[in-house]
């Protein structure tokens, strides 16, 4: 039996980019039980450390899945943290989406962790 997964990842990936017709193939599968369950954010995680480049519209669902997937309970606890500790750094640098990222975190949570708090401060920094 075929790994599905991972024939998708090497469709999507064949040219080495996420452009804005994969990017609305997956909204649209991701998306439609309005939930995004820890499955769906690694894959997503997957795609976008692999790609070489991605469109506008894969990282408006990547970022907007991530964000919903963390804020579902209201609480960005230590394991989330350090997940994003690891994606952020993974390129070794901060990028804007990144601090987009963690500051609507942070306005859209109930409680954050020590580790969130701090991870928040350092990306903000730079």
């Amino acid at each position: 039996m075929a790994d599905w997964k991972k024939l998708l990842k090497a469709v999507l990936l064949a040219d080495g980019t996420l452009d804005a017709t994969e990017a609305e193939l997956l909204k649209k599968e991701i998306l439609a039980d309005n939930v995004v369950d820890q499955e769906e954010i690694d894959f997503l995680i997957e795609l976008h450390n692999e790609a070489q480049s991605s469109s506008k519209e894969f990282n408006d669902l990547f970022y907007q899945s991530l964000k919903q997937n963390i804020l579902e309970d209201g609480v960005i606890d230590e394991a989330e943290a350090k997940k994003l500790r690891e994606l952020i750094f993974a390129d070794g640098k901060v990028d804007d989406e990144e601090k987009e990222l963690l500051q609507a975190l942070k306005e859209g949570s109930k409680e954050t962790s020590s580790a969130f708090n701090d991870l928040y401060d350092e990306c903000m920094k730079q």
